[in-house]
């Protein structure tokens, strides 16, 4: 297994999922980049304990996560096609850029508004 990082805006937080009867707990979160042309979706899944850190995730956010790739070998039986699985586990994150809180917050400007004569700044 390999760990990285990756940086995106959140897209999609999924509630969490349980699977078999031992109670694998599963939550995606997708990440949004815009490479280019298109937009790039980046789904993560935090497993099991996990679950619960990604409660601290909001859409429209700015996150990094730190992630461990993981792949998997499948096979129905031995006659049947082999298919091979990679998920990116995400072990933590933090948050970059907090989800647009409406008008509460200016917004960044390059350069100083000019203001004619008589108008008021405020």
């Amino acid at each position: 297994m390999s760990e990285a990082t990756v940086q995106g805006v959140v897209h999609l937080v999924e509630e969490t999922k349980t699977y078999g009867q031992k109670g694998f707990r599963k939550r995606l979160v997708v990440l949004e980049q815009s490479n280019g042309r298109f937009p790039n979706f980046i789904p993560v899944e935090f497993i099991q304990d996990g679950c619960d850190l990604a409660d601290g995730i909001s859409a429209g956010s700015t996150i990094e996560v730190n992630y461990r790739l993981s792949g998997r070998k499948w096979q129905r039986d031995p006659n049947s096609e082999v298919k091979y699985f990679l998920s990116a586990e995400a072990i933590s994150f933090k948050t970059l850029e907090a989800a647009n809180a409406g008008d509460s917050a200016p917004p960044v400007m390059d350069e100083p508004p000019i203001y004619e004569d008589g108008d008021i700044p405020f």
